[in-house]
């Protein structure tokens, strides 16, 4: 049994949305344990709109995960360290993380089934496991629960927006500025379903993303990146609506193959950097267990390397003697230690 007291910060929300954002949960999900009077409020078992008043004290049960619908599939996963409550991955570019419409089989999670049958129940059969999601075509660092006091834990860090998320990006055109901020609301996009849009003030979730430009090329920019909220496309939205998407990004960029890209690369590689240049590098969060603070990082794909070293030789007129190592770790940050011992 989890319990929590409603706070007046959530008050007058939504119970589901009340449940969604306490138990790091997707609101489908929420509104379903509701539905299973699995869900409490001082007592009583109230529908998804209702509305709790501060100092009222919900209760949520976590069901059992049944029998898996998944098949485990034996998915080779990139393990960056793993303990009894937690595991953190290297998620590869093009691999979904939970099954959805067209993706039943072949995700994340039917090679966690596989690689580790006992996973957190909070998400459901659906997403054991899961707390946090990078989309298909992000690479880079996701951690995954094994219990539900972990889930629990690392969702309500998530809300406080105090996990430490970085990420690389290399983008379209020149960024005027050395650092800076990106605050604009992101909501779905009001015809195409299928994206996010930034929206005006108070018509979508309020998001806000900091950048530093790490180096600068012709005709693009490497880019270190920090989320200080977590919404869904928010660093590939926020970069395309200031002029800068992402590369090779099949949603926000440019609907036509990048000719400069193109150019940039040797011929042997120019069938190889077809994908989206957005790494997670690194991730940091308190330790469920014992209250450590823990980093991890991985550095970016072959394509996303392959990339960097060819646009480094055009700035530097084919000298390929030159130095194209990069420091990947913490917003390429030298004096960054080695995240993964915690």
């Amino acid at each position: 049994m989890n319990s929590w007291l409603i706070e007046q910060g959530l008050a007058g929300e939504r119970l589901d949305v009340i449940v969604a954002s306490l138990a790091g949960l997707s609101r489908t999900r929420a509104q379903k344990l509701l539905e299973e009077g699995l869900v409490t409020v001082s007592g009583v078992r109230r529908k998804a709109n209702y509305r709790p008043f501060a100092g009222e004290r919900l209760e949520m049960e976590t069901p059992e995960l049944k029998a898996p619908e998944l098949l485990p599939e034996a998915i080779k996963l990139e393990v960056l360290y793993e303990d009894e409550y937690l595991l953190v991955l290297n998620k590869p570019q093009g691999l979904v993380v939970h099954p959805a419409a067209g993706h039943s089989s072949g995700t994340l999670v039917n090679a966690l089934l596989y690689h580790c049958p006992v996973l957190s129940g909070v998400g459901g059969c659906a997403r054991p496991g899961i707390v946090h999601r990078l989309d298909k075509d992000t690479s880079g660092v996701l951690v995954v629960t094994k219990s539900d006091r972990a889930h629990l834990s690392l969702a309500q860090q998530f809300r406080e927006h105090s996990v430490v998320r970085e990420y690389l990006a290399i983008v379209h055109g020149s960024v005027a500025a050395e650092q800076g901020v990106i605050e604009a609301a992101i909501a779905r996009h009001p015809r195409e379903r299928k994206k996010m849009a930034v929206v005006p003030p108070g018509a979508g979730r309020h998001a806000v993303t900091r950048y530093r430009v790490l180096e600068r090329f012709a005709h693009f920019t490497l880019l270190a990146l920090r989320l200080e909220t977590g919404r869904t496309h928010q660093i590939r939205v926020h970069l395309a609506s200031i002029g800068h998407p992402v590369v090779n990004d099949p949603v926000y960029g440019p609907k036509k193959r990048c000719s400069r890209l193109q150019a940039a690369c040797r011929p042997d590689h120019a069938g190889t950097n077809r994908r989206q240049l957005l790494h997670a590098c690194c991730l940091g969060f308190v330790h469920p267990a014992d209250g450590r603070c823990v980093e991890f990082s991985a550095v970016p794909p072959q394509e996303f390397q392959e990339l960097l070293s060819a646009l480094r030789r055009g700035r530097k007129g084919g000298d390929e003697n030159e130095s194209e190592e990069a420091d990947y770790g913490h917003g390429g940050d030298p004096s960054c230690p080695d995240k993964n011992r915690p």
